[in-house]
């Protein structure tokens, strides 16, 4: 009889093991291009304790070619979770990204995480004083899919140079070594300043940044696409820029799909924004510095950019959301 009351134990506790383990659900995290911080956003929230460790859920982290890559495989179910700009997640649930009419409409916002400039790195004294300067250059513009060339293509097409270059479609750190064996005249990121690449290039060459605020004012840029902001790159940030360098910026922010549960988008921002997650967060990388429950929802308009009902939940709690 003990014997077989300790088999049906033995049974229970391995039928037990393997509904805990089919009960947890597993979500993809979208990440971004090598030297991006995309990829940063991911890794950082799938080795965070209490997401790690939650009994409900776990993250898995996943490399992608950036922005716009993450909001179709997020509206499409491929992944649950990813890092989107603003700009994107409008544009694309209004059918207006550049040669797609679809509409995304199953990407939702959780949170804002940090607000993301255009740079333009070119060598001191190259004469490139302006975006239309780079005519019949060598451009690093980001890679094929993502944010950075998304918004690299735009800018450039509104400033009338994007077919006037040789474009060379690359990641940030690959862009950073063509620029440093001088294959590249300039190379652009669409990404938080300091920037890893940035910083690899400015070991091997005297650097520059282009002032794109300038360009973008005059030629009506900001009229045209009213969810870009102003910001500068502190004189400092990279080594030999003794200057601020204005610019503009998107807003980066952590999307979900539609279809997640929402209380493990509830739990989720319950972990990050907490006062433990917002420090990890701080430590994965400086640029995550302006995160905070305050600016959980910073330039976010639930009329044109919804909210995920697990995180609007979260908001509402937090004061942030009406």
């Amino acid at each position: 009889m003990k014997r077989i009351l300790t088999l049906v134990l033995a049974i229970a506790v391995v039928f037990g093991m393997s509904y805990t383990a089919q009960a947890k659900k597993r979500y993809v995290f979208g990440g971004g291009p090598a030297g991006g911080t995309f990829q940063v956003v991911a890794n950082g929230i799938q080795v965070f304790g209490p997401i790690k460790n939650n009994p409900d859920f776990s993250i898995k982290a996943q490399s992608s070619g950036g922005s716009v890559e993450n909001l179709r495989t997020t509206n499409a179910g491929r992944v649950a979770f990813s890092t989107v700009y603003a700009g994107h997640v409008f544009l694309g649930r209004n059918g207006q990204m550049k040669n797609d009419p679809n509409k995304y409409e199953n990407v939702m916002v959780v949170g804002y995480l940090y607000g993301a400039p255009a740079q333009l790195v070119v060598r001191k004294g190259s004469g490139i004083k302006s975006t239309k300067d780079l005519e019949g250059k060598r451009v690093g513009v980001g890679n094929a899919g993502s944010g950075a060339f998304a918004n690299c293509e735009l800018f450039f097409s509104h400033m009338g140079v994007w077919d006037k270059i040789q474009r060379n479609a690359m990641g940030y750190n690959d862009a950073a070594q063509a620029f440093g064996n001088e294959q590249l005249d300039a190379f652009w990121l669409f990404t938080a300043f300091p920037s890893g690449a940035v910083i690899m290039a400015a070991q091997t060459n005297d650097i520059d940044l282009v002032d794109l605020a300038a360009d973008a004012e005059a030629s009506g840029y900001f009229k045209k696409y009213p969810y870009f902001g102003h910001l500068a790159v502190p004189a400092g940030t990279y080594r030999g820029v003794d200057h601020d360098t204005p610019s503009f910026f998107d807003s980066a922010l952590l999307v979900a799909n539609a279809k997640v549960n929402p209380d493990h988008v509830y739990e989720l921002c319950k972990a990050v924004w907490s006062p433990a997650g917002l420090k990890h967060m701080l430590e994965q990388k400086k640029t995550f510095k302006d995160m905070s429950v305050a600016n959980g929802l910073k330039g976010v308009n639930p009329e044109f950019l919804p909210v995920h009902p697990g995180a609007a939940k979260f908001w509402k709690e937090q004061g942030v959301l009406k």
